[in-house]
């Protein structure tokens, strides 16, 4: 398990830095979860407003996020994902379904049926504790359905 955390931290680390990573999280919420408000992005994604705000900005300036008038509440905006958006979105996720294609491609059928539903169990599990630890009622605003796993 500390392998495993530590080969987690170097990734998160590597993605921070990596051109497009945050793009990639905020873009993946919402064309997962659809409109959101810049601080519900925010939470949902664990980021820092100002980091979403600036990389929101960075996604409509490049077409891949457009803003609109909150219905709702006409001093807000929602954020879209564009249909730009949605397949930029669908080549990274090909790419790093190649890329973990290739690490488990000697693998049994069954261990690689294993590997998605532990990894599933895990990503429920460690949600419900960030939830239980961090957020007021336990409750983040995201969903286990509406979550990249």
């Amino acid at each position: 398990m500390v392998r495993l955390m530590r080969l987690v931290s170097a990734w998160k680390h590597l993605t921070k830095y990596e051109p497009g990573g945050a793009d990639r999280l905020l873009l993946a919420r919402l064309v997962m979860d659809g409109p959101r408000r810049a601080t519900d992005l925010a939470a949902d994604t664990l980021l820092d407003l100002s980091t979403v705000s600036r990389r929101t900005r960075s996604l409509v300036d490049r077409g891949l996020v457009e803003r609109r008038a909150d219905p709702e509440d006409g001093r807000g905006a929602l954020l879209t994902a564009t249909s730009a958006g949605f397949a930029a979105l669908e080549q990274y996720r090909r790419e790093r379904d190649s890329e973990v294609a290739a690490v488990i491609q000697g693998w049994q059928p069954e261990d690689r049926f294993q590997l998605v539903r532990l990894l599933t169990h895990l990503n429920d599990d460690l949600l419900a504790h960030h939830n239980a630890r961090h957020c007021p009622g336990g409750h983040s605003g995201v969903s286990a359905e509406n979550r990249e796993k």
